[in-house]
């Protein structure tokens, strides 16, 4: 790995430590980081394997304190589908539309991954589309909260990136 590389990918583990302590303070429900996490890792990363990596870990690390649970399996591959959406804005991540745009999909896919796994997975619901209706109007809120902290963990962790790239020479792209 050469010099540059290193100084990048520490500025971004760096920029998603940070905001993963963020998800283990208190805060609102699901007005977190770590959706923007995976989607900065994925378009900001060089390595693949870094990509999927920092967030997927920031996320167990974070679950070894607040707790583990049934949904934990789908909750990561939502966010390992969060970090391919990354991946689409790697030549666009200095585009603020670019970068909102994934943030609200990010958040969307989330929403409707996870909301079927509860209505599927906990017994909370009726097997039935009432049930999986009444599902999804429960998560609203939650989708909400999600959104704001998405779309504004998003522009913290893209802007800091895209300014010390363009500023700050060991953080330039190659």
């Amino acid at each position: 790995m050469n010099t540059r590389t290193s100084h990048r990918l520490l500025l971004g583990i760096l920029l998603v430590a940070l905001a993963t302590i963020m998800r283990v303070v208190p805060h609102p429900w699901n007005l977190t980081p770590v959706g923007a996490v995976a989607l900065f890792s994925g378009a900001c990363f060089d390595r693949k394997r870094w990509s999927f990596l920092v967030p997927l870990l920031a996320l167990f690390i974070g679950d070894t304190f607040i707790g583990y649970h049934s949904l934990m399996p789908v909750i990561y591959a939502t966010f390992g589908l969060i970090v391919c959406i990354g991946f689409l804005l790697r030549e666009r991540r200095d585009s603020p539309a670019a970068v909102v745009a994934g943030a609200v999909a990010s958040s969307t896919i989330f929403y409707l991954v996870t909301n079927f796994a509860v209505w599927k997975m906990l017994g909370t619901y009726p097997q039935t589309l009432s049930g999986l209706v009444a599902c999804y109007v429960a998560g609203i809120p939650y989708y909400g909260t999600m959104l704001a902290g998405d779309v504004l963990y998003s522009a913290l962790l893209f802007g800091t990136f895209v300014w010390a790239e363009r500023r700050i020479p060991q953080f330039a792209p190659r």
